[in-house]
């Protein structure tokens, strides 16, 4: 179980930024660019572990290392979790998707085996369970099908009053030698701005080009 508490907007650096945005009716936007992969999908097939959970390690590691994407609005406050866990959409084999729930682990091997089993025990009893209600999360998809260059959501319309960040792996594809992945970042532009999605993009490709 996560933990929050109370964010200090008043003495925020960004609480210009925070006033002016906080009430558009959508305060989101998204940043898509690619990431160089080849020493993470080369450390996978070593260590035997899943490229796509280890996407999804590398993503929520680095999203634990920068305060603004554990920001969330509640009841039109600011509140700071001390960690986040992520939410991601898994293939069924009838082609539909469903969610499963990843907690943070200390490291990429861990987080595997775990990653694993929560996969393998949703498959033996599939359900669409969308937990909505929780905000100590990243919601995160795949789309290995498709190179993309930009995404958008499908969103309800309240998703502003939460302010929670949605990040989309696509399919990995070969450029100069190297293998090379789509990634999108769609963030409330109240809780952070665009340095801070340059930021988890520079955080991820270091921490894959230091793994050995």
């Amino acid at each position: 179980m996560t933990t929050m508490h109370k964010f200090d907007v008043e003495n925020w650096i960004r609480k210009p930024q925070y006033d002016f945005f906080k009430t558009y009716e959508d305060p989101f936007f998204n940043i898509t660019a690619t990431i160089e992969v080849s020493n993470l999908y080369t450390y996978c097939k070593k260590h035997d572990l899943s490229f796509s959970l280890a996407c999804i390690y590398v993503a929520i590691k680095s999203i634990n290392e920068i305060q603004e994407f554990k920001l969330r609005i509640i009841n039109n406050e600011v509140f700071l979790f001390d960690a986040v866990n992520i939410g991601s959409t898994i293939l069924n084999d009838n082609k539909t998707f469903s969610f499963c729930y990843f907690l943070n682990q200390p490291s990429i091997v861990e987080f595997d085996k775990q990653g694993k089993e929560v996969i393998e025990n949703h498959k033996k009893g599939i359900f669409f369970e969308p937990k909505e209600e929780l905000l100590g999360l990243i919601h995160c998809s795949t789309i290995p099908w498709i190179s993309f260059t930009g995404i958008k959501h499908a969103r309800k319309g309240d998703e502003a009053r939460q302010g929670i960040p949605k990040i989309i792996f696509g399919k990995v594809f070969e450029e100069n030698n190297t293998k090379k992945i789509p990634f999108s970042v769609e963030v409330h532009h109240a809780l952070m701005d665009g340095y801070h999605v340059a930021l988890l993009f520079e955080k991820m490709q270091y921490f894959i080009n230091d793994l050995s």
